[in-house]
């Protein structure tokens, strides 16, 4: 099962791509507050514990894929790798990720590039892990994103993907699927001035093949001892496999 195409915008003469690369340059600015403030906060305690994920295999060197304001990069520091690369489609959100980056002074360990998900700009084999957060259900091409992950970690290394998930049982069910369509638009919409972005965010969710739908495809290309855990109810799911 591919994922449907959802777009922020819906613009005929643009790609996906192209959208998603404009709207996060629309919100970078205000994306680091409203992500933290729209998930209260929960968001850094489901990268903690897809971090912990990685522990085992003592990466060296890891790719945060999506990597936006650089979080996720920020937050596989405790694996003391010698190498983190982030890289994201939006400069914007890559230059307010490199500003995060020197304030901490970890330069020396994390360094952020622009490129395309789909296509990049690495060597096979090259990482030990690789992280995405909240990335993946904006790939255009879905299948090919999750191919090229796999060809630039070396053999044994693991991916870990954090994605958001559609709660199933009740009450996080409805307190979710309100909070995501009424409350997430309206503050984002208000707060970031970006009509779309916040609307895109509870429409990308509901397309997502979630669950064992997106498990199949991750074995589909090729990633082996594929795992899949929930968080908080169902909001959100740690994926996990080994190539």
């Amino acid at each position: 099962m591919e994922n449907k195409v959802v777009k922020p915008y819906g613009n005929e003469d643009q790609s996906k791509k192209e959208e998603v690369r404009e709207m996060f340059n629309n919100i970078s600015g205000k994306y680091d507050f409203l992500n933290h403030f729209l998930s209260l906060g929960i968001d850094k305690i489901w990268r903690k514990k897809a971090i912990n994920a990685l522990k085992a295999i003592q990466p060296e060197k890891v790719l945060d894929i999506a990597t936006g304001t650089a979080d996720f990069a920020l937050a596989a520091l405790p694996l003391k790798p010698k190498e983190i690369v982030g890289l994201d489609l939006s400069p914007g959100m890559i230059s307010v990720g490199q500003k995060k980056i020197e304030k901490k002074g970890v330069t020396n360990i994390i360094r952020l590039v622009v490129g395309d998900s789909e296509n990049l700009p690495f060597e096979d084999n090259y990482f030990d892990a690789l992280t995405v957060g909240f990335g993946v259900r904006n790939f255009e091409n879905l299948e090919k994103g999750l191919s090229e992950m796999l060809r630039v970690v070396r053999p044994g290394g693991k991916l870990v993907i954090l994605e958001f998930s559609k709660p199933k049982k009740f009450p996080v069910k409805q307190a979710f699927g309100f909070y995501s369509k009424n409350i997430i638009p309206f503050l984002g919409k208000n707060i970031s001035k970006d009509n779309k972005a916040y609307a895109y965010l509870p429409e990308s969710v509901q397309a997502f093949p979630e669950g064992k739908d997106f498990t199949d495809i991750l074995a589909k290309v090729g990633y082996q001892s594929i795992a899949a855990q929930l968080v908080s109810g169902g909001i959100a799911t740690i994926y996990s496999g080994i190539k």
